[in-house]
């Protein structure tokens, strides 16, 4: 029997598989890496990632739009030449005899606009995670009319079981809209259902949040965590693997509110919309701090939305409420 979406999750997972490989391999041999004008690391791998998912996604879906974190304006400057030849030997390995040219054209398949029916793409959510070899995750969605319909996860340094048992490291999650969650080995292909955790009690939750304290105010964090009674410590870690391990029961709260420095802050789509999907179809709840459905139709941030809280569902009215009192 056929379920709605089936050829879209179908290709979301060869997507985010093929990338993984590809990083998998790039890993042990990234030397370099670009900065753009935010200070972010760009590496031959974000490229790379990019370049082989957008080709993935147009040859499967030529109409749909697919809005990216990347574009190829820097990459192709003559100055970074060398780092371009790296990205194109890399996804040649995947795809024989490709030029420099055509990489540079499936990545700027990520300039597409936010329409009534688009995919979007974070080629690696958590590039300094790569960087240093900890957590990162390759994030793609399906958004139609406002709503993340399919979204799919690689998360390559996640231990799949979740008690570090003999299966080794490297998973896969996706999601559709109405029909669950599921975790897959990525080596094996083998998967099973997920659900979020049944802590019903903010004492015995564990929060998780952003390693980097420029992308979350670790110091408010703190002070909720402090007025709901919490009393485990924050587990901190790179991208939207901290979905994965709230929609998988590890975690139950994760809060993400911009840093003082930068109150004015809007999150971006595509470091959301794949983890939402499966925290929600897994059990859990999503919303901004405010307790606002995510909206995802308003460009590429999520203008109308301020910060985000993501918990097991039976918390969530909870950690509104606390953070609350700590808002203006």
């Amino acid at each position: 029997m056929t379920t709605p979406y089936q050829g879209e999750r179908e290709t979301a997972l060869l997507a985010v598989t093929t990338a993984s490989h590809l990083l998998t391999g790039i890993q042990n041999d990234l030397k370099r890496s670009i900065q753009k004008e935010d200070k972010t690391p760009v590496t031959v791998a974000d490229f790379g990632s990019q370049a082989v998912i957008c080709r993935i996604i147009h040859e499967a879906f030529p109409e749909d739009p697919i809005v990216a974190e990347e574009n190829s304006k820097e990459l192709s400057k003559p100055e970074h030449a060398e780092i371009l030849s790296q990205v194109t030997h890399y996804v040649s390995a995947l795809t024989p005899r490709v030029s420099p040219t055509k990489v540079c054209q499936w990545i700027d398949l990520g300039s597409g606009p936010v329409s009534r029916r688009y995919w979007t793409l974070d080629p690696i959510d958590g590039t300094k995670g790569f960087l240093r070899g900890d957590q990162y995750a390759i994030a793609l969605a399906l958004i139609e009319d406002g709503t993340v319909r399919v979204g799919a996860l690689a998360c390559p340094n996640i231990t799949f079981d979740t008690h570090g048992g003999e299966r080794g490291q490297g998973g896969l999650f996706v999601a559709v809209r109405g029909h669950g969650a599921t975790q897959l080995d990525i080596a094996r292909g083998s998967g099973n259902e997920i659900r979020v955790s049944n802590v019903n009690s903010p004492r015995e939750a564990l929060l998780t949040e952003s390693l980097e304290p420029a992308h979350s105010d670790q110091q408010l964090n703190l002070e909720i965590a402090r007025k709901l009674g919490i009393r485990r410590p924050p587990l901190r870690m790179d991208s939207q693997a901290k979905y994965a391990i709230l929609a998988r029961g590890e975690a139950s709260i994760y809060i993400r509110i911009p840093s003082p420095k930068t109150p004015d802050y809007r999150e971006k789509i595509w470091d959301h919309a794949a983890g939402s999907i499966l925290v929600e179809e897994a059990g859990g709840r999503v919303t901004d701090a405010l307790g606002r459905e995510l909206d995802f139709r308003s460009g590429r941030r999520l203008e109308k939305n301020y910060g985000i809280i993501v918990t097991n569902g039976r918390l969530h009215e909870k950690v509104v409420n606390a953070l609350g009192s700590f808002l203006p």
